[in-house]
C-alpha cells in the first residue's frame, strides 16, 4: 500500500508522532525541571498542530518550508510560556501564537527574495535566541547566538537584517485624528546646525505675525504636540474649526516664509 510522503524542510510529515494527553502531561513537567530532550520531544509531538494551522495559509505564494519554520518559531514561543495551571489545553493556547507568528511574517514579509540559506541561518538564530531566552531569562548578545549555533556573528547579523522588511520615507508611524506622522517626519538631518537655527528664527517671526488663538493652536499642536481633539477640547471650539484655523495659520506662515 503506498504512503503519501510529504516532506517539509526535509520533514516526513506522514511519520510526525502524537502525543496523547498523559505524555503532553509527563513531558511538560520535565520542560519544567530543565529537560531539554523532554523539549525537543515535545516539539516534535506538536509539529502536526504547525501543520494544520499551515493549511489556513494555503492561499499564500510563500515557501511552505518558510511557513513551516516560521511555524516552528510560534510553537516554541508557545511551549516557553504556557503555564499547565491554568487549565488551558496547550493546543488552544499555542494554536494563536502560531497564527500571529505566520501573519507577522506574511505582512513582514515582502517582495524581495532572500536566498535560502540566509533564511535558514535567520530562523537557527531566531529559533536559539528563543531558546536563550527561556534558559537564562535574559536577551543573548549576538556572539552567544553565534556560539549557539556555531556560525560567524557577522554572518547571523546579514541573514537577520536581509528577512527585514525595508521601510518606506512615506509610511506612516503614527496616525491620529487623521493627522498622519510618518517616517521622515522622524528623521532629524544633524548636519547643518546653523541652517536650523535660523529656520527657528524664521519660524518664530513667522508664528508673531498670526492672530493670538492662531498662534495658541500652533503651539499646542506642534510643539506640544496635542491632537486636534486635545486642542479643541481646551480652547472650547470645535475640531473642524481647529483645523480650519490650523489650515490658515500655517498658510499665512508658508507665505512670509516665502
Amino acid at each position: 500500500m503506498a504512503v503519501n510522503k510529504v516532506e517539509i524542510c526535509g520533514v516526513n510529515t506522514s511519520k510526525l508522532p502524537l502525543l496523547k494527553e498523559e505524555e503532553k502531561r509527563k513531558l511538560f513537567a520535565q520542560i519544567q525541571q530543565g529537560d531539554q530532550e523532554a523539549k525537543e520531544e515535545y516539539i516534535k509531538g506538536n509539529l502536526r498542530l504547525v501543520l494544520s494551522v499551515m493549511k489556513r495559509f494555503h492561499t499564500s505564494n510563500e515557501n511552505p518550508d518558510d511557513l513551516f519554520q516560521i511555524g516552528c518559531v510560534g510553537l516554541i514561543k508557545a511551549i516557553n510560556n504556557f503555564n499547565p495551571e491554568l487549565e488551558v489545553k496547550f493546543s488552544t493556547y499555542a494554536v494563536p501564537m502560531i497564527v500571529g507568528e505566520i501573519r507577522r511574517f506574511l505582512r513582514d514579509n515582502n517582495s524581495i527574495r532572500v536566498s535560502r540559506s540566509l533564511k535558514d541561518t535567520a530562523y537557527k538564530a531566531i529559533y536559539a535566541k528563543e531558546m536563550y531566552r527561556k534558559k537564562y531569562l535574559k536577551e543573548p548578545t549576538i556572539e552567544e547566538i553565534a556560539e549557539e549555533i556555531g556560525i560567524e556573528k557577522e554572518d547571523i547579523v546579514y541573514a537577520l537584517d536581509a528577512i527585514q522588511s525595508p521601510m518606506s520615507l512615506q509610511e506612516p508611524v503614527y496616525n491620529d485624528s487623521g493627522d498622519a506622522v510618518y517616517v521622515m517626519d522622524q528623521v532629524s538631518d544633524k548636519k547643518n546646525k546653523e541652517d536650523t537655527w535660523v529656520e527657528n528664527l524664521s519660524l518664530q517671526a513667522a508664528m508673531e505675525m498670526l492672530e493670538e488663538r492662531e498662534r495658541y493652536i500652533i503651539k499646542l499642536r506642534f510643539f506640544e504636540g496635542k491632537t486636534q481633539m486635545e486642542v479643541a477640547e481646551e480652547i472650547q471650539i470645535s475640531q473642524a474649526q481647529v483645523s480650519r484655523l490650523e489650515k490658515n495659520a500655517l498658510k499665512e506662515m508658508r507665505q512670509y516664509l516665502g
